[in-house]
């Protein structure tokens, strides 16, 4: 069973934000589907370096079409995204030197948090540029 499955309540409006958001969903669910099959920590640090790298990329594509935009939230949105970057990160350099365990709590921590800036701020977002976005063509990866 997956720890988050992407349904159409997650859509913020915007194709490519959706999709990119799937891979996000998929790349938590890889996560948690290793550290539940007990994978070492080569195989979890692995993927979490692929969590993070895939997730500054995103933030980075939804920042450059707020900032594009001249979204009036952008900076909030944008220490949302940075808040959960450095959690990120912080775990990921604690569970490299063995000072933390992959465990339920961070699992919880990524599919709360991911689908709460979903359902709340990206949906936010999609409303105020959908229309703009598919309008220009702006919606393919940077």
């Amino acid at each position: 069973m997956a720890l988050i499955d992407w349904s159409a309540l997650l859509s913020c409006g915007i194709a490519e934000i959706d999709e990119q958001h799937k891979k996000l969903i998929h790349l938590i669910n890889r996560i948690d589907e290793a550290a539940h099959l007990e994978k070492g920590p080569e195989v979890l640090g692995g993927l979490l370096a692929e969590l993070l790298h895939y997730t500054v990329y995103h933030f980075g594509y939804e920042e450059q079409l707020m900032g594009q935009y001249r979204y009036a939230e952008f900076a909030a949105h944008k220490r949302e995204h940075a808040r959960f970057t450095n959690h990120i990160v912080i775990f990921r350099k604690r569970f490299a030197t063995r000072d933390a365990l992959l465990d339920d709590s961070l699992l919880n921590f990524m599919r709360d948090w991911l689908t709460d800036h979903i359902m709340s701020t990206d949906k936010k977002l999609g409303q105020a540029l959908g229309k703009q976005v598919v309008e220009n063509g702006d919606y393919s990866p940077m």
